[in-house]
């Protein structure tokens, strides 16, 4: 294991700082109402504050009726197109989609054959990594969070670009073509390193491999004997389609947007999108839905019989039991409604591998809790809207049924979005062209400079 950094600032000297940075700095929640102020930039009926327009994705759940929201089927449009249309054609047809999406993202329409056999050969050939990138970035300085190591690995690729503040369309499609073929590489490698640095794992970095799909390649290279079934690879590969975007809005492409707007490069704005997706309110969540799956299969004697399931629901609400949040993970949505569409896609596609590997009761557990949380708030917190299961509840599960690692849960998340994120980055320097600049009102009094030896 790598030795730690020992900071000369004590956590006891911090600990009686924090009393006086939490006096100067609470604002008093009257004050947003007061000013009008859309805290997390939402509504009072918690829609998001219109900031912005795109053509890349559209994210529905509801609609507005004399000002009311209504809640209908929740629907997912990559460029037009309904996300159940775009998976299930690639599943009729028996064929790997994440570079088709992808090319769908970017480009702006479905490509053609020709157009997609190319497309998948640059992925392809772009895959590699800089020469002594892996030895030098990667391998020297192993990290505990892969997702802090994909953030460093991207801002490192500047230095291997010959021309990395160019921010014309041409060097921007350059690069974001690029990042998206090595976020697989790089999310595999920083894995291998750190298995070897914390865990004392061997590391398997096996040969880059380019005629195969992106989901095939991920297998490929995370499994040490590289072997896998093309049902595996086709689940991973869905997984893959449903998390490339899901709107301007979402708190990492919103911060890769509002990164591009101010001029910057391409490798400090997708590094933005990864330390956002990293955090626990956003593409971290699926993890807590992991882990609230194994605390529900073993502290209950049977997590498939729904009063046990009802009746330890009704604890964690109350803050009770679980991780005394009081929060149900992976269920609710900002959004969606009565349905997330990506929720039901991976759940019918996951069902028949999840009961085929021995994870029939994880998957039944799940059921549960998607069935009966709507019912346990309406009865605890007297909520009577509609609520259904986000991606976040099937999608660890299915992770674990391909035999993917906890590790790497997230920073496969970011290996699909980035091609959401380079696409709003292309719209965001093609369409708007200027800096985004909200504003914050200040609640400070005016104080009255008093020299040092007069303050108390």
């Amino acid at each position: 294991m790598p030795a730690n950094y020992i900071s000369p600032i004590s956590m006891e000297a911090i600990s009686s700082l924090c009393g006086e940075l939490g006096k100067n700095n609470s604002i008093r929640p009257s004050d947003y109402e007061r000013y009008d102020v859309k805290r997390g930039l939402r509504n009072s009926d918690n829609t998001g504050v219109m900031a912005g327009l795109t053509r890349i994705c559209s994210v529905e759940g509801y609609y507005i009726l004399d000002g009311e929201r209504v809640p209908k089927e929740g629907k997912l449009l990559y460029r037009g197109y309904d996300i159940q249309d775009l998976i299930g054609n690639v599943i009729k047809e028996e064929r790997y989609g994440y570079e088709e999406i992808s090319w769908l993202l970017i480009f702006g329409e479905l490509p053609t054959a020709a157009q997609l056999d190319a497309y998948r050969e640059v992925i392809g050939a772009c895959r590699k990594l800089p020469d002594e990138f892996v030895e030098d970035i990667i391998m020297k300085h192993a990290s505990k969070d892969i997702m802090n190591k994909m953030a460093r690995c991207v801002m490192a690729l500047y230095s291997f670009d010959e021309n990395p503040d160019d921010i014309s369309v041409p060097n921007v499609l350059r690069q974001s073509l690029q990042l998206v073929s090595q976020f697989p590489t790089i999310m595999n490698t920083a894995y291998q390193v750190k298995r070897r640095a914390f865990y004392n794992k061997s590391m398997y970095l096996h040969p880059i491999k380019e005629r195969i799909s992106t989901a095939e390649f991920i297998l490929r290279q995370i499994r040490p004997n590289k072997k896998y079934t093309q049902e595996e690879a086709h689940l991973l590969d869905i997984c893959l389609m449903l998390h490339s975007d899901h709107g301007g809005g979402n708190n990492s492409t919103f911060a890769t947007r509002v990164l591009t707007s101010s001029g910057t490069d391409t490798y400090s704005s997708i590094a933005a999108g990864i330390g956002a997706l990293k955090g626990p309110r956003h593409g971290g969540a699926n993890i807590k839905v992991a882990k609230q799956t194994e605390y529900f299969t073993e502290t209950l004697s049977d997590s498939t019989d729904e009063a046990q399931v009802k009746d330890l629901l009704v604890k964690i609400l109350n803050k009770e039991a679980g991780d005394g949040s009081g929060l149900i993970y992976g269920m609710g949505h900002a959004v969606y409604t009565k349905s997330d569409p990506r929720a039901l896609i991976l759940k019918e596609n996951a069902r028949k591998l999840a009961y085929e590997h021995g994870f029939e009761k994880e998957f039944k557990t799940l059921e549960n809790i998607e069935k009966l949380t709507p019912e346990v708030f309406a009865e605890v917190k007297d909520y009577d809207k509609a609520m259904c299961a986000n991606v976040d509840l099937y999608s660890g599960l299915v992770y674990k049924v391909l035999g993917i690692p906890e590790d790497l849960y997230t920073p496969l998340f970011a290996t699909a979005r980035i091609s959401g994120w380079c696409a709003h980055r292309l719209e965001e320097i093609t369409s708007n062209g200027r800096i985004m600049r909200p504003a914050y009102k200040s609640v400070s009094k005016p104080k009255t400079y008093k020299p040092i030896g007069e303050r108390e």
